[in-house]
Parts: structure tokens; C-alpha cells; sequence
């Protein structure tokens, strides 16, 4: 959001000043995901060196790697939020654009997505099943592929990884199920976020 200020003497006086972007309800509850499946706060301080990742990049806060991750420092809440929101952000952009169906979807669903994006790649909603599925209007089949994607690198060999199974048969589960039939409602959840 920009800012307009009027100036005293009558003349007006563009001042333009960047606002924080309040996150949807959907990237509020996959920060809320991610934070638990990437570390449970555990990494909220100093970066560390992620043996399970491609690379083995230097990780902070709720698996953060790259630009703004120095060795040394000490980051704060305060400092993860601010590196993690822009790329949720992004990653909800990413997902909106690959799904034509998403203003369809529930807080929920979009979670579910979102996360895979963040912590996957976009590349997991480019010309995948999933995708496929999911723009066919086969929301529960699309749900149903999540926990295909398990695997990382170990020692250079394609891996199953107990944290990502977890994690996928998380996502599928939001995606499938919450919001609908019983499960919490999507209008208390959007209410409570107001």
C-alpha cells in the first residue's frame, strides 16, 4: 500500500511509503505449518548447516536459506518474520498462479499448496500430477498425490525422508479434508483472523 500526504501549504506532496503486506489467512496458517515441520523454533538464532538439503545450504528460522542468511549472526522472531514473510508470499503467488481453481478453494486447501511451494520449489505445481489434477477441477484427487513428494538427497542418493512424509500426509490431510464437513470452519477461521 502506498501513502499519499498533503502537504501544509496547500500543496500536495507524494510521499510514498511501503506498508507491510498483512498475509492472507491461507499464508498465516502455512507459516504456522512450516514452523512446525521446519523446526518448532529450534532455529530461531544462529544459521546451521542443512545436511538434508540440496547443497547442504546454511538454514535459519523455518528453513530460510539463501539471501539474507548470514553465518554468525543471530536472528530474532522478529528477524525470521521478516525473511519468511515475503518468500510465504511469494510462494502463495506462485501457487495462485499455477492452480486456475484457487479463489475456489478454502484456507485450507490454499495452505496445503502454499507449503509444498515453500518448501519444495514451485517446480512442485509445474506440469506435475498434482497440478494436472487440481486445474481438471480433481481437487481430491490433486490432494491425493501429496505425499508422492518424500524424497530429498542423501550421500548424492534419492532418499524418503521421515520429516517429509510427516509433512506430506499433513498437507494432504488440509487439503482433502479440513474446512469441510465437520472439520473447523473456514468462516471462524477468517473471523479470528480479523
Amino acid at each position: 500500500a502506498m501513502a499519499l500526504t498533503i502537504g501544509a501549504a496547500g500543496g500536495v506532496a507524494t510521499h510514498y511509503a511501503a506498508q507491510p503486506q498483512r498475509p492472507s489467512a491461507a499464508v498465516t496458517l502455512a507459516m504456522d505449518l512450516g514452523a512446525h515441520f521446519e523446526s518448532s523454533g529450534r532455529h530461531i538464532g544462529t544459521p546451521y548447516i542443512d545436511k538434508l538439503g540440496k547443497g547442504q545450504p546454511l538454514t535459519v528460522c523455518n528453513g530460510v536459506t539463501g539471501a539474507g542468511v548470514v553465518a554468525g549472526r543471530t536472528y530474532t522472531p522478529g528477524d525470521c518474520q521478516r525473511l519468511e514473510l515475503p518468500r510465504y508470499l511469494e510462494a502463495e503467488r506462485q501457487a495462485r498462479a499455477a492452480l486456475r481453481h484457487w479463489d475456489s478453494y478454502n484456507p485450507w486447501v490454499q495452505a496445503s499448496f502454499i507449503d509444498m511451494v515453500y518448501n519444495l520449489g514451485p517446480s512442485v505445481l509445474t506440469g506435475t500430477t498434482i497440478a494436472r489434477l487440481a486445474n481438471a477441477g480433481d481437487l481430491a484427487g490433486a490432494c491425493q498425490q501429496m505425499p508422492r513428494w518424500v524424497r530429498g538427497t542423501v550421500a548424492g542418493k534419492s532418499t524418503v525422508l521421515p520429516g517429509l512424509v510427516d509433512r506430506r500426509d499433513a498437507t494432504r490431510e488440509l487439503c482433502a479434508e479440513w474446512g469441510r464437513d465437520g472439520h473447523f470452519s473456514t468462516t471462524a477461521i477468517l473471523e479470528a483472523k480479523k
